[in-house]
């Protein structure tokens, strides 16, 4: 059984961190939490209670997000630029300059640290609005690359090349801002 009254003060802050790492701006977050909250209340005779309420919820949310990128791509420039290549170098090998370092951390470790989550949301807002796109598509919401491509209408081969970017960018600033305090 739904309960629209508590979902404010139950889902909003959960709701909106998780909308605000996808779409970098707390505007867009806040308003999507609220189209979601909407939307719920308008379609709560459909719900069938084969997931949890929050559960439910997110599911809503998820598919705004979706829909938030997909009416805001017509504003964003897909294609590779110099202006990004300029951002990492690589020598004439095509190996990145300078070379990322091996970590040597804990997965399970390092997802428990609350300052490594902060330096990676500081890293991730440093990323190009379509690098950050990009790669929260494809690594924080589980896209497929071919469904990512379909979508934004690029070849496979400038996603890879895109993501690669947005890694190793998200790499070293992670390197500079957290590797270097532990």
């Amino acid at each position: 059984m739904l309960e629209p009254e508590t979902w404010v003060e139950n889902y909003a802050d959960m709701l909106y961190r998780y909308t605000l790492v996808r779409v970098k701006d707390p505007d867009v977050a806040d308003e999507l939490v609220q189209v979601t909250f909407f939307a719920a209340l308008k379609s709560q005779h459909t719900f069938a209670g084969k997931s949890t309420e929050k559960t439910w919820l997110f599911g809503i949310l998820k598919h705004k997000i979706m829909d938030h990128f997909r009416s805001a791509k017509k504003n964003i420039n897909l294609d590779i630029t110099d202006a990004d290549a300029d951002r990492i170098q690589f020598d004439l090998a095509g190996h990145m300059t300078p070379s990322p370092n091996n970590w040597n951390v804990d997965p399970e470790k390092a997802s428990e640290n609350k300052e490594l989550a902060q330096v990676l949301a500081k890293c991730m807002n440093g990323l190009s609005e379509k690098f950050h796109r990009l790669f929260v598509l494809k690594e924080i919401e589980g896209l497929s690359s071919e469904e990512i491509c379909k979508e934004f209408n690029v070849k496979p081969t400038n996603l890879w090349v895109m993501l690669h970017r947005a890694r190793n960018q998200l790499k070293l600033c992670m390197e500079s801002n957290w590797l270097t305090k532990e």
